[in-house]
This record gives C-alpha cells, structure tokens and sequence, in this order.
C-alpha cells in the first residue's frame, strides 16, 4: 500500500480519472480512423459503416441508467474496474471480427460494456469532490476524452500503417485490462474508506462535499426521474450538445478524408485540431462553473458557460457548411466543438446537484437520451448525404438543434433536487 502523503490524494484519484476517459476516448475513436482498412477488408460500404458505428451508442445509451443504478448502489471501485475489463476485451475482440454480423455484434456489446463509466465518475465527483471545484473536475475528466479521441486519430492511423487494424485493436485492449488492476487496487469508493488520506484532507472533503439533505438516502426508480421536468429539460440539451460532438467522433475523419482527397496520416492530424479544441472547452467551461458558483449564484454557474457553448457550437457548425477548404473547415469545426464541450461540465455538474448521491443514476438517464441522439446522428449523417447529394442539411440541423439548447438552458434549476420514494 502506498503511504500517505502530502499532496492531496484527490489530484491523484482525477488523474486516474482523466487517464480513464483518455483510454475511453482511445478505443472508441479507433473504429472511425480504420474505416478505409476495415471497409476494404470486409467489404462495407458507407451505410454500413454508418450502423457499425451507431449500434456503438445504441449499446451505450440503453445500459446508462443500470450500470448508472448500480454504480450508486455497489459504489464506482468494482463497478469502473469490471467496466474498463469489459470493454477492453472487447476492444481487443474487435480485431477478430470476420464479418458484418460479427462487427455489429461486439460494437454493441462494447457500448453496453462502455455505459457505466461516465455515471460511475459521476459518483466518484459527488462522494470524493468539493461543491466548488465540480466544475473543473468535470472537465478535466471530459477533457481527457477529448484529448483521447484527438491523439487516437494520427496515432491509430500510424498504427493501422504498421500492423494493421486487428492488431491495433488487441494493442489498446491489453492497455485497458492493465489500468482496470490499477484501478481497483489503488482506488475506494469514498474518502471515509480510504487510507491514503492525511486526516485535514480527509476532513476538508467531507465538510465541503455535497450533503444529501436526508437522514436516509432515497433510491430513485425510472419512474421517479422521468416526473422531473429538470431531468427531461437535461436530456433534450445533452442530446443537442452529442449531436454535434458524435458527428466529429466518427464521421469527421472520413469526411475530411473523402472531400479533400487527404492520406490518412495527414487527415489525423487536421481531425485532431477540432478534438484538442475540444478539451480547451472543457477546461474552460470548468473554470468558468467553478469561479462563478463562487460568487454565490450557482444557478448561473452552470448556465451561463452552457449557453456560450451552444452559441458557438450553432455558429462554428453553420460555417462548416459554407466553407470550401480543409483548413477552414478545421476552423469551423474547432469553433463547433469548442462550444459544443463547453456545455458538458455544466450539464454533469447540474445533474450530480439534482441527483445527489443518486448522481450515477440521474447523470446515466441524461447520458442515456443523449447517445440515442448519438446513434441518431451516426445514422443521419451518410443517409441524409445520400437523399439529398450534399450535407448542408445535416449541418443545418446540428446547428439548430444547438439554438434549441440555449433556450432550454433558461428553464433549468439545479437547485431542484429529483424527488425519490
């Protein structure tokens, strides 16, 4: 066992958890960078893709709210350490896919398996995280993702150049199984449990964590956060926000790729400009919650950078469909996504101070909506290409959608607590 230390033991825990959505983000962006390779060897063609990518998030959002479920009742040790194992094997199993049943088959499993991890961070924020420094702490872990996803794309390209896609694919999984130990050798469910704590840092945490308000905690049913106008009001917007971020997960390296006749090395490194953007969001939007709720209107902490991000996201989305060069349409999209991520802190932030220690299950129903517009987005995207020949009218769409979430945002109270039974 490590010894105590000094420096507190909090930093250490969101490394790890920023370390965490980078692997994330890793294994998950690998499947749109090896699209040419993998298309080529099993003979898929755009549509295809298309579903191979989307049935990912389909998995993803319908096991939000179990593994959210039982990250609040096992607590996130067990429950992030098998999850990271799940996913990991089958990151590795994508590698020996042999056919389009069989891609279909593990990219569902491997969202399933992926589900509980951002709702299990979540109870990690609530139970080992001051009130004040949420927002930075959300994103930096979102940050991670983003980053992930960003160097995932040069490097899986390099990669897929030198042992190819299966390969690549058994390399990232063997990474993922070696922080599953780590996590759960070094890692407890709260600060109360944990021995690597000095006593001040131990009590700093508890005197300033969120309190439930109740003398015992109540479990909430899917019944009880469906009556919350707040949780629906939450998963209209993130399903905004995924709409424009999953557009640049998978399908903005293809496309960059195929309108601009780019290699693939070359195109990893134009699509990970937009992704690094990303992750500067992220921080921002952190920064922003945290020094607002500061200053004592927390209503407005986690407005006020939601609504900047949807505003931006509206406008960098819109100028992609207008430009006519790679490097303006990485201006357009790193503007996108920027505000696009500018929204994510906030929207956790809000759903662990409406969920409280139910913040797993709360924060798994708004992931939930949101990756079903994910998948939605997946399958738009090449469908719309080829109804209408051009894809002004998807860019169209994402950037009213983004309009759409300013406005909700107005109506959001995260003072409201989810009522359970």
């Amino acid at each position: 066992m490590i010894k105590k230390t000094f420096f507190p033991v909090r930093f250490i825990l969101l490394f790890f958890t920023f370390l965490l959505t980078v692997l994330l983000y890793v294994d998950r962006a690998c499947i749109s960078t090896a699209k040419v390779p993998i298309s080529k060897d099993l003979n898929f063609g755009p549509t295809d893709f298309g579903w191979i990518m989307a049935i990912f998030t389909l998995g993803y959002a319908l096991f939000q709210f179990p593994s959210g479920k039982l990250a609040d009742n096992k607590g996130p040790k067990s429950v992030l350490a098998g999850i990271v194992t799940i996913w990991s094997l089958l990151t590795s199993l994508t590698g020996a896919t042999w056919n389009y049943a069989s891609m279909l088959i593990i990219r569902f499993l491997f969202g399933a398996g992926e589900a509980g991890a951002f709702p299990s961070l979540a109870k990690v924020v609530y139970s080992w995280f001051p009130m004040s420094e949420r927002g930075i702490v959300q994103g930096i872990n979102f940050s991670g993702s983003r980053l992930g996803a960003a160097f995932a794309m040069p490097l899986v390209a390099c990669m897929l150049s030198l042992i190819g896609w299966r390969n690549t694919f058994v390399f990232f999984g063997i990474i993922g199984i070696v922080f599953a130990l780590l996590w759960y050798f070094l890692f407890t469910n709260t600060p109360e449990e944990s021995k690597l704590l000095n006593q001040s840092e131990k009590e700093f945490i508890i005197r300033n964590r969120q309190k439930s308000g109740r003398s015992e905690p109540k479990k909430l049913t899917f019944s009880n956060i469906l009556r919350s106008g707040n949780v629906w009001l939450a998963m209209i917007q993130y399903t905004c926000s995924n709409f424009t971020f999953y557009f640049t997960l998978t399908w903005m390296y293809p496309y960059l790729q195929e309108r601009f006749m780019l290699d693939g090395v070359k195109t990893g490194f134009y699509a990970m400009i937009p992704l690094i953007f990303g992750a500067a969001g992220n921080w921002i939007s952190g920064i922003m919650v945290d020094f607002i709720y500061k200053k004592g209107k927390p209503k407005l902490s986690r407005q006020l950078p939601a609504i900047i991000g949807f505003l931006l996201a509206a406008s960098g989305i819109l100028l992609l469909s207008v430009v006519k060069s790679p490097e303006a349409s990485i201006f357009a999209l790193s503007v996108a996504i920027f505000g696009a991520d500018m929204t994510i802190s906030p929207s956790w932030a809000f759903c662990i101070d409406i969920g409280k220690e139910n913040s797993g299950v709360v924060s798994g129903t708004m992931n939930m909506a949101g990756n079903l517009g994910a998948f939605v987005t997946i399958i738009a995207f090449p469908y719309i290409f080829k109804w209408t020949g051009g894809h002004e009218t998807f860019f169209y769409l994402c950037s009213g959608l983004s309009l759409m979430a300013t406005v909700i945002w107005l109506f959001m109270k995260p003072e409201k607590a989810v009522v359970g039974e």
